[in-house]
């Protein structure tokens, strides 16, 4: 069957969703279409908007759609505390824990020579230019527990050893080879609460 081309772009459009296959972006396409037209349309009209008008924090680089994010500009927010992560679906993961009141820092990604990615391709250098400015005490590098996350979270380490700062790591109760944002929040809580120096 030869489908409209339309409905085939569509279908090879919500293939860039992770997890999604052809099938599943079949039925989604089809049940869009069919029943959920009002919905698609919203869809379409929110994914725009967010598109044009979200940018990154000035601060941590989360996606915001000020120049400072709400969390950088919460004065009850510790900025002695400086949490690492490699997304911004990282920091929605540690805050959905509740235990943390410090800020953030995104990276945008992590260290993976194999794919040609060094520091100069995430925000490192970002970083290491906040440190030197900042009345940061505690950094906690909080990369995902995978070879590229542990290998990024060592070369900030290395990076920063100069400056009077306590690094620290979380706790190894998030599973080896997982992403922080498919962990439950007891882990989160618990590998926050155990984390320790490197």
């Amino acid at each position: 069957m030869s489908l409209s081309p339309l409905i085939q772009q569509l279908i090879n459009a919500l293939r860039c969703l992770p997890g999604v296959g052809p099938k599943s972006a079949q039925r989604m396409a089809f049940h869009l279409l069919e029943r959920e037209q009002d919905a698609a349309l919203l869809l379409s009209t929110i994914l725009e908007k967010a598109v044009r008008l979200l940018g990154r924090c000035q601060e941590c680089s989360t996606l915001s759609e000020t120049d400072i994010c709400p969390m950088c500009d919460d004065a009850s927010r510790s900025p002695k505390l400086l949490c690492v992560v490699e997304t911004p679906m990282d920091v929605l993961a540690l805050e959905q824990t509740g235990s943390f009141n410090g800020l953030y820092f995104v990276l945008g990604g992590h260290l993976s020579p194999l794919d040609g990615i060094g520091p100069e391709d995430i925000g490192i250098a970002a970083l290491l230019s906040r440190m030197q400015k900042n009345v940061v005490t505690e950094l906690i590098l909080a990369t995902n527990p995978t070879v590229e996350g542990e290998a990024t979270a060592h070369y900030i380490a290395e990076q920063l050893r100069d400056l009077s700062v306590k690094i620290t790591r979380i706790a190894h109760g998030v599973p080896v080879g997982g992403e922080l944002e498919y962990v439950d929040g007891g882990t989160l809580a618990h590998a926050l609460a155990g984390r320790r120096p490197i």
